[in-house]
């Protein structure tokens, strides 16, 4: 059994560890609310975009642009995928990259190569482990990257596909829900896919100057750049919010095992008190014999 000082011992680290754990939650809390702020004043003209060029997709052939066509023959795929940098965040990077390596076995198991750019630490650590095509990979991107960065990594993509080296082009990152809620989310980003035939029919009719078609072959591009955008901040947001939830259940979880083992000292003192009155009543009585 224990002893007191043992006892009494990790109830001291147990309380350490809590002040760390709240920490952490103060500092993500800190940190989430200025990457939701990002996040809410970028989606508005995500939103936007992809409602003008949903309208423009739907005005003019796709085989005006390579981006929207179809390849016949589909053999080569590429995947960016994002994870953290940094764990503590419960199952926010495991559950990411389970999906990823799901999807990767769907490809695999239909003929497709599968090439990979990896944005975090924890996906390139994974992935390096194993049999698996890295073609790039980032680290330390949350919080500096900014659209020149973006629109480099868009132009790789976009050679990639009209030289023929990939056939499609995906992106699994973890969508903000909520506080409580981080969804990994599988996105095509090549081939760009107009809206269907329902939600096409819906919009509103706008007039182009210049044509449609040339303000659909300049704006391709920057839909990519803008969907690479919007994860990242979507990606950044997400991790705070799994941080904090993290952070704060393992704040509780200190909480009551201080009260557990405060209770287990409570006890084994309340029994040491006993054996030494027990050892006096006892030698009180040999004396009172004697």
């Amino acid at each position: 059994m224990a002893t007191l000082r043992d006892i009494k011992r990790k109830i001291g680290a147990v309380k350490k560890t809590k002040q760390i754990t709240r920490a952490m939650n103060m500092v993500a809390a800190s940190r989430l609310r200025t990457t939701q702020t990002k996040m809410e004043n970028f989606a508005p003209y995500a939103r936007k975009f992809s409602e003008v060029l949903a309208n423009l997709s739907s005005r003019v052939e796709p085989e005006i642009h390579p981006l929207l066509v179809k390849r016949e023959r589909v053999s080569n795929v590429e995947l960016l995928h994002f994870t953290a940098d940094r764990g503590l965040c419960g199952s926010f990077n495991v559950n990411s990259i389970n999906k990823a390596v799901r999807w990767i076995k769907e490809e695999n198991a239909a003929g497709f190569k599968c090439r990979l750019t990896l944005i975090g630490k924890k996906g390139r650590d994974f992935f390096r482990k194993g049999k698996y095509d890295i073609g790039e990979s980032f680290t330390g991107l949350y919080g500096t990257v900014d659209i020149s960065f973006v629109n480099k990594m868009t132009m790789g993509f976009i050679q990639r596909y009209l030289a023929g080296e990939v056939d499609e082009v995906y992106m699994i990152h973890s969508r903000f829900v909520g506080m409580a809620k981080q969804e990994p989310t599988l996105v095509k980003l090549i081939p760009i896919e107009p809206p269907k035939g329902e939600k096409a029919a819906g919009m509103t009719d706008y007039l182009y100057e210049p044509s449609a078609e040339a303000l659909l072959i300049e704006l391709l591009p920057k839909h990519i750049n803008v969907q690479l955008m919007n994860a990242f901040f979507q990606q950044e947001t997400s991790e705070h919010a799994a941080r904090m939830a993290a952070m704060d259940n393992a704040t509780k979880n200190c909480s009551e095992l201080v009260e557990s083992l405060t209770l287990v000292y409570n006890k084994a003192r309340q029994a040491a008190i006993t054996a030494e009155l027990m050892d006096i009543v006892g030698g009180a009585e040999a004396l009172r014999k004697a």
